[in-house]
């Protein structure tokens, strides 16, 4: 009864056409849609297994590019998927684009900072400027990454504090503790001292901490004492140089600085003022 109703409302014909058209569109245009689904999954389970193998790694740059490959590659593949079934279909998929241009220039526009910062990290990650755990001066701040991502990155300073600067503000990269860093230390003593004494005590105080087990890990080169760095008033400063792996160089100069002083306790060797030796980290340190 219902579809006398309908026959009467609707074009002469139009059930004939509709069988056609459901006849041709299962026959030609189903399995065209069928095969375009299967190999947009294919394609994102390569992606994902590709991501997933390079996710494993340890460095926090492959982890993160991976993450952004996956994420960008399986949008792609569902977009241009989504593209050719609709073109399949006879859809016209012309005004489609130019709608997605007007919406993503817009979208540009609005989000410029955040664009600049996802730039601006991808060449951090992908240049290996810096990794988790490395003292950086970024920004105007100096601290230890703690986290790095495409928009940001994480530093947490000497004093506990964190600090978060987008990407798209670090123009200067200063890394601190790139494959090594190196230990410059100042050891003022009093003027009368024989110049070969002292330089003699230092370089016994780098060969002990170079042959201590517990240290020789940590030092990449032998400690080196170029001599006479500075002349001023009753007191000289020597120089001594160590280079370390990275986050090692604040053990290592605490030791320096204690070997030091007992060695010149021991030596009855006189520093710069009656009661102290003075030895001082060129960076600064950090306790």
């Amino acid at each position: 009864m219902l579809t006398m109703h309908l026959a009467r409302w609707l074009p002469q014909g139009f059930w004939e056409r509709w069988d056609q058209d459901f006849d041709n569109f299962v026959r030609h245009n189903a399995p065209k849609i069928v095969a375009i689904i299967v190999v947009a999954i294919v394609l994102v389970a390569l992606l994902r297994r590709v991501t997933r193998h390079i996710s494993h790694y340890p460095r926090q740059q492959l982890r993160t590019v991976a993450s952004l490959a996956d994420s960008a590659g399986t949008a792609l593949i569902v977009f241009f998927a989504l593209m050719e079934v609709l073109e399949t279909v006879n859809v016209n998929i012309a005004p489609l684009l130019a709608s997605a241009g007007v919406a993503g220039l817009a979208i540009g526009f609005g989000a410029q900072t955040l664009v600049k910062d996802v730039i601006t990290g991808f060449f951090i990650l992908v240049e290996n400027q810096y990794d988790l755990g490395d003292i950086v001066r970024i920004g105007g701040v100096k601290g230890t990454v703690e986290l790095m991502t495409l928009r940001r990155t994480v530093l947490r300073d000497a004093d506990g504090s964190l600090h978060t600067i987008p990407n798209s503000q670090i123009t200067v990269v200063s890394n601190l503790t790139r494959d090594w860093t190196q230990i410059s230390l100042h050891i003022a003593v009093a003027y009368n001292e024989p110049t070969e004494r002292v330089m003699s005590l230092l370089h016994e105080v780098a060969r002990d901490i170079r042959n201590d087990p517990a240290f020789t890990d940590a030092l990449v080169a032998d400690p080196e004492v170029p001599g006479i760095e500075r002349v001023s008033g009753n007191e000289v400063d020597y120089l001594m140089l160590a280079k370390t792996r990275p986050a090692d160089q604040y053990r290592v100069s605490r030791e320096l600085r204690r070997r030091i002083k007992e060695c010149f306790e021991k030596n009855n060797l006189q520093p710069a003022r009656p009661t102290r030796v003075f030895v001082v980290d060129q960076d600064g340190g950090q306790p």
